[in-house]
This record gives C-alpha cells, structure tokens and sequence, in this order.
C-alpha cells in the first residue's frame, strides 16, 4: 500500500492512530484546512450546530491531561491490560499500541493543537445526536492525515464528562464530543490492523454471510 499516496483510499488504509506526537508548532493555515474539511461534512438537518475550540493554551491542556490520565488509571489502564488483542491485531502490536496509549496519556498535553468536537444543544444528547458531529470529526482526521499531520480521536475525557468540560471552559448547552490531538508524529503511517470483513459483514438476516466478501 502507498503511504504518500493523495487517493482517498490509501489515506483511510494508512490512517493509523498517532498517539506519539511532537511537540513542535502546527501553522495554522493547516489547522484551518483541517477545520474546514470538518465543517464540509453531513450534519442532521444540516443544522450545522458543531463548534470547534482549537486550544493551544498550555495551562487549559495541563488540567484537562489531569483529568485523562486519571481516566486512564482507573478505566482504560486495566481495560487494555485485560483484554484479548482485537481482530488483526498480534499480541505484540496490541502491547506496542497500549505503551502508544500510556504516553498519550502522560504527554497529552504536549500535542501542539487540539481540536475539541461539540455540539451546542437545546436538549440533552441522544444517540443520535454524534450523527451531526462525527462525520465531520472523520472529515478533520482524514484531512490532518493528508496533511502529514498525526492525530487521534478520543473520547475518554467523558468518563469525567463534567469535569473535563469546566476545565476546557465550555459554557452550558454546549457538549464536547472529541478531543484531536494534533501533530507532526514521532512514527510512520502504515496499513491499519483489522479483522477480515466477512467476520463483521451480514447480508439480510443477522449472521447470515455477505456474499459481496
């Protein structure tokens, strides 16, 4: 597979999560077509209530990293340490992701830029409120990938949903959905590990194979 390939096919087969990331400056003229690759994707009703705070400030990243790694301590630590490697992915490479995800969390705040994915909302969050914030997350990771740019989607500052909030300073009626840590990565992009598509793929009745694979 081509890694500086610009078909949109090979950008989503080399989209690995980069968790290790430089902290050198991100101009802003590529966080800005970022930005605006996030805000060309679907949103219900095209209402288009997504807001983006892009924090760069030192300090607000400090005390959310607080909150993220007690998530990581108490939830997600143990989680990975439990479980079995996922489909098309070795035991080595899971253990290789999870010391990824241990220094995300110690070096979250280092990232240079975050984008942090909301929804002003009149009503509290349903499923499907992420069907109008999600794609356009999607969108900005599918962008910083083209761009050369590591990134990851997570989410695991909503274990502590509230608190995570109030340290970004976001006001009432606005939910984060994400946060994108962003920036040159310290690895290589490359072919993402997943299991083979007629293990999840189903056609008309549930467990019924798809002929198409």
């Amino acid at each position: 597979m081509v890694v500086d390939s610009t078909d949109v096919f090979d950008i989503m087969g080399t989209m690995r999560a980069m968790r290790r990331l430089k902290p050198d400056p991100v101009p802003d003229a590529l966080i800005a077509k970022i930005l605006r690759a996030g805000t060309s994707a679907p949103n219900g009703a095209n209402t288009q209530r997504w807001r983006f705070l892009v924090i760069k400030d030192q300090e607000i990243k400090k005390r959310v990293q607080v909150i993220y790694k007690r998530a990581f301590d108490e939830v997600v630590g143990p989680r990975y340490l439990n479980s079995a490697p996922p489909p098309g992915v070795t035991k080595e490479k899971y253990l290789r992701q999870h010391a990824a995800v241990e220094y995300l969390t110690d070096h979250f705040h280092e990232a240079p830029v975050w984008i942090v994915a909301c929804l002003e909302e009149t009503a509290p969050p349903t499923r499907m409120s992420g069907a109008s914030i999600y794609p356009a997350v999607q969108n900005m990771l599918l962008a910083a990938r083209a761009l050369g740019l590591g990134a990851t989607l997570t989410t695991r500052h909503l274990l502590y949903e509230k608190d995570s909030e109030a340290a970004l300073g976001l006001p009432p009626g606005v939910h984060s959905y994400a946060i994108l840590p962003i920036g040159y990565p310290m690895g290589k992009f490359g072919p993402v590990g997943r299991g083979p598509l007629s293990e999840v793929v189903y056609q008309d009745r549930w467990g019924n194979p798809y002929r198409g694979v």
